[in-house]
């Protein structure tokens, strides 16, 4: 299986993605510094919010095979940058979070518009708390 890390602003749904992945109780807590899984690394929002940390992403990133950039549909703003995946020399992947909170489809769409100028080459929309798209995303980190 991919090793994947999450990037993604605070509350964004990392956390609780890296839980239900690894087939833990859902329980949510303010990721304080970088959490390493068994197949997956979580990193605090603070990384994505403030351009500094940048290179405690980048330094990070080297221990992934894959890079997810998570971006949660009920939030009307996105951190990433215009062509924020090509820091990374690895795939990169974009994450829609909370579908299932989703108000309208255009949330899910502005979502995956925020993704797709980021550069992500593929996009995965999911509910970590209705286990929704999780299988194809598990799907993906296997292939």
């Amino acid at each position: 299986m991919k090793k994947i890390i999450f990037a993604g602003s605070t509350g964004s749904g990392k956390t609780t993605l890296c839980q239900r992945l690894h087939g833990q109780e859902i329980a949510y807590k303010k990721t304080q510094a970088i959490e390493t899984f068994d197949q997956a690394i979580d990193t605090p929002g603070e990384c994505i919010e403030n351009r500094y940390l940048y290179k405690m992403l980048m330094v990070t990133s080297v221990e992934a095979d894959v890079i997810g950039l998570v971006q949660d549909c009920t939030k009307e703003e996105s951190y990433f940058p215009p062509a924020f995946a090509t820091m990374f020399a690895k795939p990169v992947i974009g994450i829609i979070t909370k579908v299932e909170l989703a108000q309208v489809d255009e949330d899910i769409a502005q979502a995956r518009e925020y993704l797709q100028a980021a550069g992500v080459e593929r996009i995965f929309e999911v509910s970590s708390m209705e286990n929704v798209g999780l299988a194809e995303l598990q799907g993906y980190l296997e292939g």
